[in-house]
Formats: structure tokens, C-alpha cells, sequence
């Protein structure tokens, strides 16, 4: 599962790893809606710079879902955030088709079929990603149904996880990798629990990544193979399934590779075979569930009590300029500008592999965005105080043991 909890099919939540991304505090790190890979721009979503607050205390109870139909709500796209808060989200009159989700849904199916494997996960939207136990479909968060919501989760959570269709590929084929195993039960077999550990195990509340270690894939952030032993397999079966990975090649060299041939025997071993588990349940659909949006929100924000400061703000404030200094020029804009080139020099000063520089590097994009920084001169001075600021608070989170991540 991808951030998000697994649901179990009894309709009741099982705590599960959480890649808690919205939650700013140091030392976990969140994803900006640009896949970094890439530099690839969200779906059809415009990047604010100012957060929402909920200005009305949200109620915390409970709503039983219930068949009744619901009729859509009107021309709520125009509405503004506050009275978008109040709708249910059952009155969006949400659907996949005719999204660009529907795209790749078809494409994570081809993928798939490219195998032979006979079993194409069905989706769904939901108010976040997981794959229920017993049921090998997915859930899709609701705001990747529209702009209007991504904006919306923008404003609310400083993120949108799965917003560029990179990242929403990403995710879909590690939550495969969940209904894979739900399907064919490989969590069962002696060899999984050799390779992968033991799928049973209690999810803990937080772990803490070893950013070198060799023994997991890489796939989603942070380092996310590491957290459980189910996580790991789907993780690895996202790699494996993933279209021009080389991962022979490169993971060759690497204990990770005894996975992905464990996920390359397990497939063709199913190729051509029945699932023994074919639920088309789905778990907590979005058209039946009564909250609110403000409600909705008002839950996550509890449920991570996220703290909108990090440690870097204040070498953040002395390095770029406040907001009413006159300069035009946006920090964020400039540090997404020399990306690279900071992830280049600081690894070829430290021999700090690129990805781990990149995940400071992106919460400090979103600070000064959320900072609304400014620079005025793109002068050398600048550029080395960038780099050193940077390499030292990519040594401190890696190396002073305090880079624990909440699930």
C-alpha cells in the first residue's frame, strides 16, 4: 500500500506502512507534485503557494455508508475552497471514466497482460490509495478525479500524491503488486517468508530507512521496500513490472536481486493461471461516503498532526529573501532551476548517492514555496551558499540516526 491504510474486507482499517509524506516535521520528508525524476509537471493542477486553513472546527463523527443514490452537486468546481469544504463527498458525483486515470488504469492492464498474467486489478475511488486484504483491487484517492480537487488537496495537505502521471504509474503498480499477492497468496509460500520476511509481522509507527543498504529495490519514497515485509514484495513487483527497467542490470551486484528473481519466478509460474481470489468488492467507495470535505480533512490533519515548520526555515530565511522585500523572483523557482546541478556537485563532493540528496532537496523546494521566499541575483555567492546548505542538512538527516519515518 502506498500512503494510505489497508483496509481489510470486514470494512474495518488494519494499520499499515504509511509513507506519511504530508507530514513536513524533520526528519520525515514529503514529495512536492512534480515527479523529480522527471521534472514533470502535476495533472492539470495548479501549484499554489498559500496553505487553507480550516476555519470551521470539523465534526468527528462517523457516517455510515448506505446505498441510497446521491445526486450530484452543481457547478462545484467553481465553488471557492471554504464552500468546497462543506459538500459530502458523496454529492461530487466522482467517476474514473473519461479521466486520465482511466489511461492508466488500461495501461497498468497492458503491462500486466504483457506477462500473461490473468488477473487485471480493478479500481476504484476512495479518500486515499490502499489495496483491502481479500479483495485484489485498488483504491484511488478522490482528488485525482479532478483538478478542482487537486487543488483542493493541494491547498490542504502541501502535496498530491500521484498527481503527474509518473508518479500515478508508480503507485498503481506497487499497489499491483498488493492484489498480486492477495490473488495468488505468495505470502503464504516458505520462499516468500526466506526473501521477504514474514508477511505477518505488526507494521510498526515508525521505521528508520538505511539510505545506502542494498537489500531493498527502489521505488517510492522514502525508501519505502524498508518498512515491511509486504511492502517490500510490492515494491519489488512494481520494479519488476515497470516497462524498460533494466533491473538485472541495475540491481546486479545487489542482495535486492535475489527479489526480483523471487517476483520473476512467482510470475511466470502464475502466467496463464487462474487468481483464487477474484473479489470485485469495493471497499469504501467515494459515492457512499456521507463526510464532508472539511470533515475529510479536518481527519488527516488529526491523524498526522502535521507541523508546517522544518528545521531547515530558518537557514531557509537567511539564505533567500522575505516575501515584501521588492524581488520578484521566486526561491523556489531557482532551487527547482539548479536541481541537478546541486545533486550532481554535492555528490561528487560527498559521494552522497544523488537520490538521498534529492529528498532534502525537494522539502527545502516546498518550504520556500510555503515560505513564499524570493531571490533577487543568481550570482556565484548564492550558488555556493545554496550547496553548502544543503550538503549539511543532507549529512545531518542521514548520518546523526534521525531519520526515522512515521507510517
Amino acid at each position: 500500500m502506498s500512503k494510505g491504510q489497508k483496509k481489510i474486507a470486514a470494512g474495518t482499517k488494519k494499520k499499515r506502512a504509511k509513507r506519511k509524506l504530508d507530514q513536513l516535521s524533520t526528519p520525515s520528508l514529503h514529495v512536492e507534485s512534480i515527479d523529480a525524476a522527471n521534472n514533470e509537471p502535476a495533472i492539470n493542477v495548479l501549484t499554489p503557494n498559500t496553505y487553507t486553513v480550516l476555519k470551521k472546527k470539523a465534526s468527528t463523527a462517523t457516517h455510515k455508508a448506505d446505498s441510497t443514490p446521491v445526486q450530484p452537486a452543481k457547478n462545484w468546481t467553481q465553488l471557492s475552497d471554504e464552500k468546497l469544504l462543506d459538500l459530502r463527498m458523496c454529492d461530487l458525483g466522482l467517476t474514473i471514466e473519461s479521466t486520465p486515470l482511466e489511461g492508466m488504469i488500461e495501461q497498468l492492464h497492458r503491462e500486466i497482460d504483457t506477462h500473461n498474467i490473468r488477473l487485471k486489478p480493478h479500481c476504484w475511488l476512495s479518500d486515499e490509495w490502499f489495496s483491502p486484504d481479500g479483495i485484489p483491487g485498488i483504491a484511488i484517492p478522490f482528488y485525482l478525479a479532478n483538478p478542482r480537487l487537486m487543488r483542493l488537496e493541494r491547498h490542504q495537505m502541501l502535496d498530491v500524491e500521484g498527481g503527474t502521471k509518473a508518479w500515478c504509474m508508480k503507485i498503481l503498480r506497487h499497489e499491483a503488486g498488493h492484489t498480486m499477492d492477495t490473488a495468488f497468496g505468495f505470502h503464504r509460500r516458505k520462499r516468500y517468508r526466506e526473501v521477504f520476511g514474514r508477511y505477518s509481522d505488526p507494521y510498526p509507527e515508525y521505521y528508520r530507512p538505511k539510505p545506502r543498504s542494498k537489500n531493498f529495490v527502489q521505488h517510492l519514497e522514502p525508501w519505502y521496500a524498508q518498512s515491511h515485509p509486504a511492502e517490500d514484495f510490492a515494491e519489488t513487483f512494481a520494479v519488476w513490472l515497470t516497462p524498460g527497467q533494466r533491473w538485472r542490470k541495475d540491481y546486479a551486484g545487489w542482495k535486492a536481486i535475489k527479489k526480483l528473481e523471487f517476483i520473476d519466478d512467482m510470475m511466470a509460474e502464475i502466467a496463464g493461471s487462474a487468481p483464487k481470489v477474484k473479489s470485485k468488492r469495493k471497499l469504501d467507495p467515494v459515492g457512499r461516503m456521507k463526510k464532508t470535505l472539511r470533515e475529510h480533512y479536518f481527519e488527516r490533519h488529526q491523524r498526522y498532526n502535521i507541523n508546517y515548520t522544518t528545521s531547515f526555515d530558518e537557514d531557509l530565511a537567511r539564505l533567500f529573501l522575505a516575501p515584501d522585500s521588492g524581488a520578484t523572483r521566486k526561491a523556489h523557482t531557482y532551487l527547482q532551476k539548479h536541481r541537478n546541478q546541486i545533486c550532481d556537485t554535492i555528490s561528487n563532493w560527498t559521494g552522497e548517492y544523488r537520490y538521498n540528496i534529492n529528498q532534502v532537496l525537494r522539502e527545502m523546494i516546498d518550504r520556500c514555496r510555503m515560505m513564499n521566499l524570493r531571490v533577487r541575483l543568481d550570482d556565484e555567492q548564492l550558488q555556493q551558499d545554496t550547496l553548502i546548505m544543503v550538503t549539511v542538512h543532507t549529512m545531518n538527516y542521514l548520518y546523526r540516526g534521525n531519520h526515522q519515518v512515521a507510517l
